[in-house]
């Protein structure tokens, strides 16, 4: 397999980029704060009615402004990544072999093995590669070919790194 595309200098690019590889970082925040409103709310509402209520008031209220803070983190660091990596828009390539993902953006360079890529997400955009637990890059369908693209999820695929639908 050998599968080769270009990036254009597009401004919207390194900013989608951007947005997707913190979303799948910063998703467990949006978890974590539910979490953290459900039970402020939940000890808030039954803290009302009993006599040590009122001391344990500020507690469940700390706990429903920390919860809504760390939902609102992830928007915050996307909307964040959007207007910073607006200016990173430079022309770029991707080669893919059966060995691995080459990139190249501007004068830099550089890839990962495909014996080091621990699982591939799909997203409607991208397709997510993981190194370990961390995505490490994503490699952008709409730039591909249709052809090329199936073969890349039917390697994939095949490597056991990405489930079919």
């Amino acid at each position: 397999m050998r599968i080769r595309f270009d990036v254009p200098a597009d401004p919207a690019y390194p900013a989608r980029v951007a947005a997707t590889l913190a979303g799948v970082r910063l998703r467990r925040y949006s978890y974590v704060g539910a979490v953290l409103v459900v039970v402020g709310a939940i000890g808030l509402a039954l803290s009302r009615g009993l006599a040590w209520g009122e001391r344990a008031s500020p507690l469940w209220t700390a706990l429903l402004v920390c919860g809504v803070l760390s939902m609102l983190y992830l928007p915050w660091v996307r909307s964040r990544a959007r207007r910073r990596s607006g200016t990173y828009a430079v022309e770029g390539a991707y080669e893919i072999t059966d060995d691995n993902i080459m990139m190249r953006s501007g004068s830099e360079s550089g890839g990962i093995a495909w014996d080091g890529v621990a699982q591939v997400r799909d997203t409607p955009d991208f397709w997510i590669v993981f190194v370990g637990r961390m995505p490490a890059t994503v490699i952008p369908r709409w730039l591909m070919s249709v052809e090329d693209a199936e073969t890349l999820r039917s390697f994939m695929a095949d490597r056991d790194l990405l489930r079919t639908r």
